[in-house]
């Protein structure tokens, strides 16, 4: 007895479609129960879930689709093979393993970031051997992949006789059409009402993340790679922009290659102005990986975690309100170096045309300085190399570092202690000749896996996150230590500072204290210890680097001089790829997509609360966003550029 056509067409993707929704619900109840109900309370499950079910339907059209395509279009004859049956049991495994596979990448990457896929899981595809490698040293991957192919196995082995009878797509020309119609039409569909930004129900950032499924945040961030902010943002006219900013004090002055030392006489060194004694000759700047404030006890913490880096506070001076831009390390690099908002989409150190930008490190080097970059990965990885070597900068990175000098590093780096013996040795090469020097050293060891020398620390490797922490403060402090044997010590400055924080998640989408990083001026000869508790940004460290220097350019940033701001003007930004956040006054403008603009009362733990609109607020932050944007667009940020974005 034949089975009816009708059977026989609705039955064929039954057991894949249940499969992939069946994994996609428990990974959305695995994240869940991870994020646990402090932060995604239990009331807001119902919508997350619900939602979540409409992203997955909508992805499971995609995949559908090539799968309804080879039954539109492949021959009869090879559809009933004697192997039939084990080829459906082979593909259902396969795919039983891919998924669950996925789940597990999810699951760790929101162990990681407290996220769905985004922009780093898309960036993570391009840098596979630090990834992989990161990956292998961190967790027990042979296991891990072991209990996929088990958890794949044994719903392939109790649904056999199911999969095995599952019903051939019919043949007829009036079926084939249909699934042809069905492959294109389910993904059009899928396209059109599946928007990723629907994710956002609720006030809780938590619950909006379990929302999404982690194919369609991946290829939303994939698409979302560069964002017109003149498209997608607020905007004002030009002039008013323009007008918004030279009352906030940016003058955003032109520069050109004629930049010498003291070529402008109001840049000269000014001890009224600023707390230094004399003008320092060298600064290092050390970008720490991941160093969140609130891991230090000079902001409250008791673990004892950095007992150098709070001695070395106490010695200088501490800015206990200054705020990271963005959660990525290219983002850190690219507000100390440029001293520009964030703009939307990927940072500026991984964009095309990105090369003689007015960095301080040009500005410096064409005023004689030996300005270098280290690090202590391979600096191929985030365009490193390419965006520093392009700016005037002598890059120095693992692959330089001779290989008696290193005695321990792991895929992502290698220690810090061998990172700054190394940049050590570059520094008084430096001195040797007789220059001056601005070194920009960015560290790696506190980054999983979490691995360090041992006998270091009272944390044995690897020491997690707090293993990681108290073996990057070690290694800080032994670096000072070495540094004061040196004739040009006491003629720096030191700035340490951290490149984004360890976590940025939270309630909302822009959590003010995800972004709360140190910042310690240290020159025990130059400069006396205090204390500064106004609010700060990352994009005014630069124009300070240049006004404590006396030396000309540092106008030209759309950051400020810690030294030359009042206290009305205090002001601070924050990001993620897509939204955009100006911290003022205890209180947060957020600019989003589709012209979106969110303001927020900010009480003194950081939470946020909705806040009526303030329109100063809001006009200052379109400003700053905006000409940013313009100004890298148009080549105003270049060395010998047009000047003030227009």
């Amino acid at each position: 007895m034949k089975s009816h056509p009708s059977r026989l067409a609705a039955l064929p993707f039954l057991p894949y479609a249940l499969l992939f929704l069946a994994v996609a619900t428990l990974t959305r109840l695995a994240v869940a129960l991870q994020a646990g109900l402090d932060k995604a309370p239990l009331a807001l499950w119902p919508g997350a879930f619900a939602r979540g079910l409409g992203f997955d339907l909508a992805v499971l059209a995609w995949l559908l689709a090539p799968m309804l395509l080879w039954a539109a279009l492949w021959p009869a004859r090879w559809r009933n093979t004697r192997w039939r049956g084990a080829l459906r049991l082979a593909i259902f495994f396969v795919m039983a393993a891919l998924l669950l596979f996925g789940a597990l990448a999810e699951w760790v990457f929101w162990e990681e970031f407290e996220t769905r896929f985004n922009f780093i899981a898309v960036d993570y595809l391009v840098y596979t051997h630090e990834v992989i490698g990161n990956i292998v040293e961190s967790y027990p991957v042979a296991p891990l992949l072991a209990g996929v192919a088990a958890l794949a196995a044994l719903p392939t082995w109790l649904l056999r006789a199911r999969i095995r009878a599952t019903g051939v797509p019919a043949t007829q020309a009036g079926w084939r059409v249909l699934y042809a119609a069905l492959a294109f039409t389910l993904p059009w569909g899928a396209w059109h009402l599946a928007d990723v930004d629907r994710m956002q129900f609720s006030g809780n950032a938590y619950a909006n993340e379990l929302a999404g499924n982690g194919l369609a945040t991946f290829v939303a961030a994939f698409r979302r790679n560069e964002l017109d902010y003149e498209r997608f943002y607020a905007t004002l006219p030009a002039p008013q922009a323009d007008r918004v900013l030279a009352g906030l004090g940016v003058e955003r002055k032109p520069l050109t290659t004629a930049l010498e030392p003291g070529a402008d006489e109001d840049e000269a060194f000014d001890p009224q102005r600023v707390p230094f004694k004399r003008a320092p000759r060298n600064v290092v700047l050390i970008s720490v990986e991941s160093l969140s404030a609130k891991f230090l006890g000079s902001f409250g913490n008791p673990a004892g975690l950095t007992p150098r880096l709070d001695a070395l506070a106490a010695d200088g001076l501490l800015f206990t309100r200054l705020y990271a831009t963005g959660t990525r390390t290219v983002r850190g690099l690219e507000a100390l170096s440029l001293g520009t908002p964030p703009i939307p989409g990927q940072a500026i150190v991984r964009r095309p045309g990105n090369e003689h930008l007015a960095t301080v490190g040009e500005i410096l080097r064409r005023q004689g300085y030996e300005t270098l970059f280290l690090y202590g990965g391979y600096g191929y990885f985030d365009n490193m190399n390419g965006f520093f070597a392009g700016n005037d900068y002598r890059v120095v990175d693992r692959t330089d570092f001779p290989k008696g000098s290193v005695g321990f590093g792991n895929v992502w780096g290698v220690a810090d202690e061998y990172l700054y013996d190394n940049s050590l040795a570059q520094l008084d090469r430096a001195h040797a000749a007789g220059k001056p020097f601005l070194a920009h050293i960015m560290t790696t060891s506190n980054h999983r896996p979490y691995t360090y020398p041992d006998g270091r620390i009272d944390i044995p490797s690897p020491g997690k996150r707090e293993g990681a922490v108290k073996y990057t403060d070690y290694a800080i402090g032994h670096f000072i230590d070495q540094a004061r044997g040196k004739p040009w010590f006491d003629d720096t400055l030191f700035v340490i500072v951290a490149d984004h924080c360890a976590s940025a998640a939270g309630r909302t989408r822009l959590p003010v204290a995800g972004y709360h990083i140190p910042l310690i001026l240290y020159a025990p000869a130059l400069l006396a210890p205090g204390r500064d508790d106004r609010l700060a940004s990352q994009i005014d460290i630069p124009p300070t680097l240049l006004d404590v220097m006396g030396l000309p350019g540092d106008d030209h940033f759309f950051g400020v001089s810690l030294f030359e701001q009042g206290d009305d003007g205090r002001r601070a930004f924050i990001s993620n790829y897509q939204e955009l956040g100006y911290l003022k006054a205890d209180k947060l403008v957020v600019l989003g997509p589709k012209q979106r603009i969110d303001t927020y009362a900010i009480d003194a733990d950081g939470n946020a609360s909705p806040a009526p609109a303030d329109p100063r607020l809001r006009d200052e932050a379109v400003a700053y966003y905006q000409t940013a944007f313009k100004a890298f667009k148009q080549g105003a940020l270049k060395f010998d550029g047009a000047g003030a974005a227009r």
